[in-house]
């Protein structure tokens, strides 16, 4: 039986929850919970009851307790996927289903919104230009589509954010999450009001921001205490957003590894980094990391999803795959976010009749797995001798892991910890609850490490061959 402290660690993503029960001294996962949620909507639109994200957390909490006594947890923080727009009345209910980060009908308002202060502008305050997946976006799409939700909108949140304070009754966010909206200064490290004044939105309705997300932000509530199973009082984290939790639990930050990248595999594509150099590139989300540092990242709509569609209409096993041959398969079937096309359709090009379902199937992930690893590149400080680490569903693949390895041609770390956004909420509630560096709990922890596979040669007629591609393709997407 557990006697020692532990702590919980939530991640709340588009398809689930998952979370952690974490020994807050070796950061051993004593059990995990997890439950789903029911993502709605076609013709670009993705949507979420919020609700539904409490009664997900409560059960996939129920489920990591299983068997232990909930007395040894002292502490608690919340992940949560990026980008998406909640909206609550002065009760703190939701005035209507949260619009998710790969909601693309909002292109149109962060086409305008790049078009008012030109992309520099936005680079020069927020370090990102907006894209459909930017809260900011979705905000002037409520205004313009549902101007009266919009107006009765009393308070303006993250996933996370909502989550959060649901548990400890106050209303924060983290550095790192915030830096997703486009409304916040990733240069002054607080909300911009010019471009709050630009949005309409009064900062009244904003959580307030915690200097990191391991700051304690509140006390668990009597209410969420009966309706989790956990003791009233312990200490509730500020939390973050996915991929600054992920960059958490691998020990990446101040307190440790700088300048290392990671490829995350799951719904969506990312590569990131963490670094003290604040990106400005298009090509780059110019997110803070949730410790004072930066996160520069790029991100794709379409990956796993993607190629599992793919497999899908072939009648394969995602496995059955091979290398694509001359064929090209740019995996867009929910428009695209990087490139930044989002009512594009996935292309397939290259047909022989020598051409395989397999080899289709491999174009697949050769497409998908291109379209992350160029933002490698932009990536700054970042050496081509640095190993990749391999995260997410995919890095379970053996052709992901492999396709990943033949177009990188760099060595990969496939960490042991499979949860590693769960755990860096957990390394954030340990700091919460004892004040603690949470990227030194992390990186104390080992969560980062893993089996390192050798780089392989890389495929450079296959990369070549998917890169000349995109030239045509984005020019004809944007007539």
């Amino acid at each position: 039986m557990q006697s020692s402290p532990a702590v919980i660690g939530v991640d709340s993503s588009t398809q689930s929850t998952k979370a952690v029960l974490v020994d807050a001294a070796s950061g051993q996962v004593l059990a995990m919970g997890r439950a789903a949620h029911t993502v709605s909507g076609d013709a670009g639109a993705r949507e979420s009851d919020p609700e539904q994200w409490w009664r997900a957390l409560a059960e996939a909490v129920a489920g990591a307790l299983a068997g232990f006594d909930a007395r040894v947890v002292t502490g608690i923080a919340v992940a949560g996927q990026q980008h998406g727009l909640v909206v609550l009345d002065g009760a703190g209910r939701p005035l209507r289903p949260a619009l998710l980060w790969n909601d693309t009908r909002s292109a149109p308002q962060a086409a305008a919104l790049t078009d008012r202060l030109g992309a520099d502008g936005w680079l020069a305050r927020t370090g990102s230009v907006p894209v459909a997946s930017m809260t900011a976006g979705k905000w002037e799409w409520l205004r313009e589509h549902e101007p009266r939700t919009a107006e009765a909108a009393a308070a303006v949140r993250l996933p996370h954010d909502f989550l959060t304070e649901r548990l400890g009754g106050t209303a924060a966010t983290d550095p790192g999450d915030a830096s997703g909206t486009c409304w916040y200064n990733t240069a002054t490290g607080g909300y911009d009001p010019g471009l709050l004044d630009l949005l309409g939105l009064d900062p009244a309705r904003l959580p307030a921001v915690a200097p990191t997300g391991a700051t304690r932000v509140g006390s668990l509530t009597a209410r969420a205490a009966r309706e989790l199973g956990l003791p009233e009082g312990i200490a509730v984290a500020a939390g973050t957003g996915d991929n600054m939790a992920a960059a958490v639990g691998l020990g990446l930050g101040g307190r440790g590894l700088l300048d290392h990248p990671v490829v995350s595999l799951g719904t969506s594509g990312t590569v990131f980094a963490a670094t003290r150099t604040r990106p400005a590139t298009a090509a780059l989300a110019g997110f803070a990391a949730t410790d004072g540092t930066y996160l520069p990242l790029g991100c794709t709509l379409n990956c796993t999803l993607a190629v599992d569609k793919v497999a899908a209409l072939l009648g394969l096993d995602r496995e059955d795959a091979v290398p694509g041959g001359e064929a090209v398969l740019l995996p867009y079937l929910d428009g695209e976010r990087t490139p930044d096309l989002p009512g594009a359709s996935g292309l397939l090009t290259g047909l022989r009749h020598t051409t395989t379902r397999q080899q289709l199937l491999g174009a697949a992930y050769e497409g998908a797995a291109f379209s992350v690893l160029r933002a490698l590149d932009e990536l700054p400080r970042v050496s081509g001798d640095v190993p990749l680490r391999l995260i997410g569903g995919g890095a379970r693949g053996r052709t992901w892991v492999e396709t990943v390895r033949r177009l990188s041609g760099r060595a990969v770390v496939l960490p042991r910890t499979a949860e590693l956004v769960a755990l860096g909420a957990a390394a954030l509630a340990a700091g919460a609850a004892s004040g603690e560096d949470a990227v030194a709990v992390a990186a104390a922890w080992g969560g980062g490490e893993g089996e390192t596979l050798p780089p392989l040669e890389r495929d450079r007629a296959a990369w070549d061959r998917i890169a000349a591609v995109l030239p045509a393709y984005d020019a004809l997407e944007r007539r």
